[in-house]
């Protein structure tokens, strides 16, 4: 057990052999470490230029981005959002927090993420935005949202975190609805080490939420506070490493393309293994993650494939674990009764495999003999 310690692979690696080191240097030079420095305000112009939005607010990370949001869209006590079963609780805990019921549709069972045929049905007088999260490296299925949003005047906040790079009918993923966010976690093709952005076109919601995301101070009676905010100011020290990993945004697109074609080649044909889908009619696949989704007539469930896997070296991590069914929104009277089946199965039959950009070739062959081994 000691030499398969050695050599196990990592679930994710970031790659930082880019200008980051120099960058840092930088920032140490000259001083600037704070969130005052200015490799902040130019990774806030390049990255929203990125994604086709006039406005970019870097925070802390990307549960941060999704509170901010949230809050400066003024959604509140017994207002509805619509938002996927399926996703991580980042997404839940802010709209608890102020009040907000959540309300929940399944998953589609290819794409894995949304089923947007649901989402009309969900819609009260109440509801005041629609939640897209876009699941693993596919968008959701963007316009039937957008035309519903349009059509019942509801907002559209859009969970890009897993999708940098990404395009929707050839438009930006970040660039939908009145606000969208990210997280520049060490698993995502852009990585801060901890951070988040929310981008927007609105000049009022760009100011709102630079405000909230420092505090609310005030321009002419700074320690005078008319509004409460948070402290998510984003360094100088990460924002030179987001800067020198969004040069490279396009490598990382086709390196992870890549990864999902190899992967995909070695694995296509394993019996009872569900691969994802390497496109739709509106998207092709960025493989933010590769996931694994066992057959139902598969003697396994996804923690005992991961428990096996992790047993030759290689690191896995489970699927999201559905809204409805986390105990801590049971205690909280949430979602009582309620099944979403996709959502279900997804976490239950599902993990994902070595999906970082720095893993090798080499570690690619290893971690797909290790699954078919696991599943023969």
């Amino acid at each position: 057990m000691g030499d398969i310690r050695q050599k196990a692979i990592p679930v994710n690696e970031p790659l930082l052999d880019g200008n980051e080191k120099a960058y840092l240097a930088e920032c140490i030079d000259t001083g600037w470490i704070s969130s005052e420095g200015p490799f902040v305000r130019q990774f806030e112009q390049l990255f929203s230029a990125r994604v086709g939005r006039r406005w970019g607010i870097a925070v802390t990370n990307g549960t941060a981005a999704l509170e901010v949001a949230i809050e400066a869209l003024g959604i509140g006590q017994d207002d509805e959002v619509i938002m996927p079963s399926f996703t991580i609780i980042s997404c839940i805990g802010q709209l608890i927090r102020c009040g907000v019921k959540p309300v929940l549709v399944d998953s589609d069972p290819l794409t894995w993420n949304m089923d947007v045929t649901q989402l009309e049905s969900r819609i009260t007088t109440r509801t005041k935005a629609i939640m897209i999260v876009h699941i693993f490296g596919l968008p959701a299925d963007v316009d039937p949202i957008l035309a519903l949003a349009r059509r019942y005047g509801l907002y559209v906040i859009e969970d890009a975190a897993e999708m940098h790079g990404q395009t929707y009918r050839s438009r930006p993923c970040g660039s939908f609805g009145e606000i969208s966010t990210f997280s520049f976690y060490p698993n995502k093709l852009i990585t801060t080490g901890e951070g988040g952005m929310v981008v927007t076109n609105s000049d009022t919601l760009a100011a709102t939420c630079g405000s909230l995301r420092n505090l609310c101070f005030q321009q002419h009676q700074r320690f005078v506070h008319e509004r409460l905010g948070w402290n998510l100011r984003m360094t100088n020290l990460q924002a030179a490493v987001g800067l020198a990993q969004l040069e490279r945004i396009d490598e990382f697109i086709d390196r992870k393309r890549a990864m999902g074609r190899r992967y995909t080649e070695m694995l296509s044909g394993v019996a009872g293994l569900q691969l994802p889908l390497a496109k739709t009619d509106y998207a092709e696949n960025i493989y933010w993650v590769f996931g694994l989704l066992l057959a139902d007539d598969v003697d396994l469930d996804g923690r005992e494939a991961m428990r096996r896997l992790a047993e030759k070296g290689v690191g896995c991590r489970p699927f999201f674990y559905p809204m409805h069914q986390q105990p801590v929104l049971a205690r909280l009277g949430l979602f009582t009764g309620e099944s979403y089946p996709v959502a279900e199965r997804l976490y239950r039959k599902g993990f994902y495999i070595p999906s970082g950009l720095a893993l090798t070739e080499e570690q690619m062959v290893r971690v797909a003999e290790a699954v078919r081994e696991v599943l023969a």
